[in-house]
């Protein structure tokens, strides 16, 4: 029987934040400072994840996305990916990094079961690149998008957050990377996650603003079958391209009524939905698989028609103190 929400809604897919510690600091994600990190303890240990993961396959979780922060940072990820990867029903293992430390991962990942990865760039101009991430190097992200490809962690998605006045220059650059070589750009609305984020209504641009620069530069977006792995993105195509174009709208045109989405956060909650504060422990019953699956099923009970965003409309915030940066939520 499917695992389903009180609106209907089949749940197959749980992201799994294994660190809220990330090497990078980039400016949607959490402030100049960075974050109050929580503790080595208080960070859900691998083994009891593996029975989260146990007991939500045998419910109907069939995908597993591993997020952080960022997940190549915590050690022993390597191994957690094998153990991940055998579990009987878990049949789509996939990861979203910065791409920075790819060139050191990518071989061993792929030979530990993950099928893919999503690789976090947000422009292709090495100054831009650092004033973003506050500390990164773009040659890094760059060299770690082509071990993912040597290595087959396909298809390689690049996610770039479109920001208004910071990387809306970029767009045709980016539309090039499909032409260029077999990479899935997937532009994603800028969405105001974290009581950092005030500057959110000045950068907001909808995805609309993609396809203009694409007609004007003569790189007609062709819409063609969702790939595998796609989720909520529409996707498209350009003439003689290798790769392909996503645009994902969490605000413009929100996808709640399709969502088939859990998180487990990197202490050891679970969340229904990405922007709501509402989430439970599963420490409490870590140690008893029908628990565990009772807590999976309440979680999914509450879970909301729809997120705050869509409710507060393009440019609404959250009131301060109410939300968790992406950080430490896993995106």
């Amino acid at each position: 029987m499917p695992l389903t929400d009180a609106h209907g809604r089949k749940h197959d897919y749980l992201r799994i934040s294994v660190t809220d510690r990330c090497n990078l600091r980039c400016i949607y994600c959490m402030g100049e400072e960075g974050i109050e990190q929580l503790s080595h303890s208080d960070i859900l240990s691998y083994e009891d994840i593996i029975k989260v993961v146990e007991a939500g396959a045998e419910l109907g979780i069939s995908k597993i996305r591993i997020t952080g922060g960022e997940p190549l940072i915590r050690k022993g990820i390597v191994d957690f990916i094998k153990k991940i990867s055998s579990v009987h029903g878990i049949n789509d293992l996939s990861m979203t990094t910065n791409g920075t430390l790819l060139t050191h991962y990518a071989a061993d990942l792929k030979k530990a079961g993950l099928d893919r990865v999503n690789i976090s760039l947000d422009t292709l101009r090495p100054e831009q690149y650092q004033k973003i991430t506050r500390c990164g190097k773009l040659k890094q992200a760059l060299e770690g998008i082509e071990s993912a490809l040597k290595y087959g962690l396909m298809p390689v998605k690049i996610n770039t957050v479109l920001m208004k006045g910071i990387n809306d220059l970029e767009v045709t650059d980016f539309l090039k990377l499909t032409l260029e070589k077999p990479l899935h750009v997937r532009f994603i609305e800028y969405m105001p996650i974290g009581d950092h984020d005030r500057g959110y209504p000045d950068h907001y641009l909808p995805l609309s603003f993609v396809e203009k620069k694409a007609k004007q530069a003569g790189m007609a977006l062709t819409p063609i079958p969702l790939p595998g792995g796609a989720g909520p993105a529409e996707s498209y195509a350009i003439p003689n391209g290798k790769g392909t174009v996503g645009l994902i709208h969490p605000i413009s045109k929100h996808f709640c009524d399709t969502c088939n989405r859990l998180r487990l956060t990197a202490e050891g909650n679970l969340k229904a939905c990405l922007y709501w504060q509402d989430e439970k422990p599963v420490r409490p019953a870590i140690n008893d698989k029908k628990k565990l699956q009772a807590l999976i099923k309440n979680v999914l009970n509450g879970k909301p028609v729809e997120h705050q965003m869509a409710a507060n409309g393009v440019c609404g915030m959250v009131k301060p103190g109410t939300m968790r940066g992406m950080s430490k939520t896993g995106g």
